[in-house]
C-alpha cells in the first residue's frame, strides 16, 4: 500500500460514514467492542478527522470533543479537548496515519482555543501516545472490556 494519504475534517455525510466504517472495522470487528458502545451521543457534535489514501480509500479516523462533551470525558474542564475513537485500518498501520491524525486533532483543538487534550488510551497504545507528548495520569480502568489509561498533553 502506498504511504500517500491526505487528512481532512469530515464535513460531508460520506466522510462521516467513512469515519464510522473505519471505526466499525477496527473497534467492532477487530477488537470486539459492542456496536452500541462504539457509536454514542457525542458523535453528532464531534469534530471528526479522516485520513484517506490518494484514491479515496479511508485509512483512519479520530474525533475531538469540545465544551461540555469534552468536560464529561476529562473530569470537568471545558478548556481541555477530548481526543477519542482513533482508529487506523489494519492495512494502513505503520504508515504514520495515526500520528498524523493525532496532530491534526491537536491543531483542531488549538483552533478552538483549547489548552490541552485528554484521551483514554488502550494500554497497548501508551507508548504511541507518549512518543507524541502525552503523559499518563490516574489508574488503569476498563472501557468496553479493554484496559485503558487516561493521558493528557498540554498544547502550549
Amino acid at each position: 500500500m502506498s504511504a500517500a494519504f491526505v487528512l481532512r475534517v469530515a464535513e460531508s455525510d460520506a466522510d462521516r460514514e467513512a469515519c464510522f466504517a473505519v471505526r466499525r472495522d477496527v473497534f467492532v470487528a477487530e477488537q470486539g467492542v459492542p456496536e452500541e458502545l462504539e457509536y454514542d451521543a457525542y458523535d453528532p457534535g464531534a469534530v471528526h478527522v479522516l485520513a484517506v489514501r490518494d484514491d479515496g480509500l479511508p485509512l483512519g479516523t479520530g474525533r475531538l470533543l469540545t465544551g461540555d462533551a469534552a468536560a464529561v470525558k476529562n473530569g470537568g474542564d471545558a478548556g481541555v479537548g477530548a481526543l477519542g475513537r482513533l482508529a487506523v485500518a489494519k492495512a494502513a498501520r505503520g504508515l504514520g496515519v495515526g500520528a498524523a491524525l493525532v496532530l491534526a486533532i491537536e491543531e483542531a483543538a488549538r483552533e478552538r482555543g483549547l489548552t490541552a487534550v485528554d484521551l483514554h488510551a488502550q494500554t497497548h497504545a501508551l507508548g504511541f501516545y507518549e512518543r507524541l507528548g502525552y503523559v499518563v495520569y490516574g489508574p488503569e480502568f476498563p472501557d468496553a472490556g479493554i484496559p485503558h489509561r487516561a493521558m493528557r498533553k498540554s498544547l502550549d
